[in-house]
């Protein structure tokens, strides 16, 4: 993956908004940083978050930050990753990127853009990117082959390293794990079937996506929700 041509050393928008897999732009991201001068280790002007469902309270924090006087003369940089901000914490945001402080710049990674407010995202640089998909495709292909038992039994094994018990979400959480693979399966599905012979499919596709992206879904049963419904080829 390659998005550094998407990012300007010598003209840096004050806030991008990049949608994909974390685990691939994330490094994307540090790489540019660096290659600005700005160090990424032991630099306290430089924050990196992850997060699984970004709240109001972190949007409260990460304002209360912002407006800290930086510790040396360069500028602040705040690199988040969220597999979810709620909407009262996108309201917060809001009032942030109102009014841009000089020298600090954020780039926010999420895996679906359209889950944000239009008057959010409106307020950011937006670069989508490309995730990177053939393991999951491989896993696709098989998954609708798979008897409704066996469909069951991989969504079980899929899921199991990536349950998260706290705040911070590595970058292969349960959510993060499903959303990747609800992307390839629709992309699989696509190939073998007329679409119009899909629609309650794909419609259910759409909601088990909206239903990640909220706080104490579980994934295990929205995911075995797919498997019910996804028809065998």
């Amino acid at each position: 993956m390659e998005i550094l041509a998407n990012l300007d050393k010598d003209n840096l928008h004050h806030a991008y908004l990049i949608e994909g897999a974390q685990e691939e732009i994330v490094p994307e991201i540090f790489k540019f940083i660096e290659s600005l001068g700005i160090k990424t280790s032991g630099n306290p002007d430089f924050c990196h978050m992850s997060f699984d469902s970004f709240k109001m309270d972190d949007a409260r924090d990460l304002k209360s930050v912002e407006y800290e006087k930086g510790f040396g003369i360069g500028k602040k940089i705040f690199l988040i990753s969220a597999n979810n901000i709620l909407l009262e914490a996108q309201n917060t945001l809001l009032k942030i990127f109102e009014e841009p402080i000089e020298n600090t710049h954020f780039f926010i990674i999420v895996p679906n853009t359209d889950t944000l407010l239009k008057t959010l995202v409106s307020r950011f640089y937006l670069i989508k990117t490309k995730p990177e998909l053939a393991e999951e495709l491989k896993n696709a292909e098989k998954f609708i082959m798979m008897s409704t038992k066996n469909r069951i039994d991989f969504i079980k094994e899929m899921l199991v390293e990536g349950e998260e018990d706290g705040e911070i979400v590595s970058i292969n959480s349960s959510r993060s794990k499903a959303l990747k693979f609800l992307n390839a399966l629709e992309i699989v599905l696509h190939k073998k079937f007329l679409k119009n012979s899909l629609q309650a499919c794909f419609a259910q596709i759409f909601k088990v996506r909206e239903f990640l992206s909220q706080p104490g879904s579980s994934a295990k049963n929205l995911m075995e929700s797919i498997a019910l419904i996804v028809p065998s080829f």
